[in-house]
C-alpha cells in the first residue's frame, strides 16, 4: 500500500506583502522602465494613422418620410448600402481611381462603414498615414459608393451629408494607452518574479520554518544583536591581550 502525501503550500499574505514592500524601489523602477520602453516603441516603431470620414444620406429625393413603411425602407436600404460599400467592385474602382498600391483585402482593412442607430446616414471612414491621402480617398470612396449603389439598386444617387476633412492629429497609436499598458505589464511581471522566488525559497529563517521543513520542535529563541556581538568581540580581544601580558611578565620573572 502506497502512502500518498499531499504537500500544501501555505502562503502568508502578510509576509508576502512585506516582501513586496521591501522590493518597492525595484518594482517602481522597472515599472517606469516599462513606461519609457512603451513610449519609445510607440513613437519610433509604430506609424501614426490619420482618419477622415464622409457620410451619405440613404433616402432618395423620391422617398418621403410620411409613413412607417418609408422609414422601414430607409433602414433596410442602409444595410444594403453597407454591403455594397464593401463590395469588391466598389473598392477596386476606388483603388484604380486613386492609383493606390494595395489589394482589395489591404484596402478593406483601412476602411470602416457604419450606421448610427435610428438614422439613415451611412458613414465611411478611411485611415491612412498621410492625412491628405485619407481625405482624398474617403471622398472618392463616398462618390463611388453612391454611384454604384444607385446603379445596382436602380435608385437615385444618395445625397452627400459630409465630405472628408484633413485630420490635424493621428487617431492611433495612443501613446498614453500604450505607456499605461507597458507600465502595468512590467509591474505585474516583476511582482510575479518576486512572488515566485519567495515561494521557491525553502531556507530556514524562523522557528516556524524549522518545524515546517525539518520537523523540529521550537523550544525557544535567542535574540542576537550586532551591538552586543561587537562589545563581546572587543572584551574578548582585551582579555586576550591581558593574558598575553601576564604570560610575558611570568616569563620575565622567571
Amino acid at each position: 500500500m502506497e502512502n500518498q502525501f499531499d504537500e500544501e503550500i501555505e502562503i502568508d499574505l502578510r509576509e508576502l506583502f512585506f516582501v513586496l514592500l521591501g522590493k518597492i524601489w525595484i518594482i517602481i523602477g522597472t515599472s517606469i522602465a516599462g513606461v519609457v520602453a512603451a513610449v519609445l516603441f510607440t513613437t519610433l516603431c509604430i506609424t501614426p494613422m490619420y482618419q477622415s470620414t464622409a457620410s451619405l444620406y440613404i433616402l432618395s429625393k423620391s422617398t418621403s418620410l410620411t409613413s412607417l413603411a418609408d422609414i422601414q425602407l430607409g433602414t433596410q436600404l442602409t444595410q444594403d448600402y453597407m454591403v455594397i460599400a464593401k463590395s469588391r467592385k466598389v473598392i477596386e474602382q476606388v483603388i484604380k481611381d486613386c492609383e493606390l498600391d494595395m489589394t482589395y483585402e489591404q484596402f478593406l482593412g483601412t476602411v470602416s462603414v457604419t450606421n448610427e442607430s435610428n438614422t439613415r446616414v451611412l458613414s465611411l471612414t478611411v485611415k491612412n498615414p498621410d492625412p491628405y491621402m485619407a481625405k482624398m480617398i474617403v471622398d472618392k470612396y463616398s462618390q463611388v459608393t453612391a454611384e454604384q449603389t444607385a446603379k445596382i439598386m436602380d435608385t437615385d444617387v444618395p445625397n452627400e451629408v459630409d465630405v472628408g476633412v484633413v485630420a490635424d492629429h493621428p487617431v492611433s497609436p495612443s501613446v498614453k494607452k500604450n505607456a499605461l499598458i507597458g507600465g502595468m505589464l512590467m509591474f505585474v511581471f516583476v511582482c510575479g518574479i518576486i512572488v515566485v522566488l519567495y515561494l521557491l525559497d525553502d531556507s530556514v529563517k524562523t522557528g516556524d520554518d524549522a518545524e515546517k521543513y525539518l520537523g523540529l520542535t521550537n523550544l525557544g529563541s535567542i535574540p542576537v544583536y550586532e551591538s552586543s556581538m561587537k562589545k563581546t568581540g572587543k572584551s574578548k580581544k582585551k582579555s586576550d591581550k591581558s593574558g598575553e601580558t601576564v604570560r610575558k611578565l611570568d616569563r620575565f620573572d622567571i
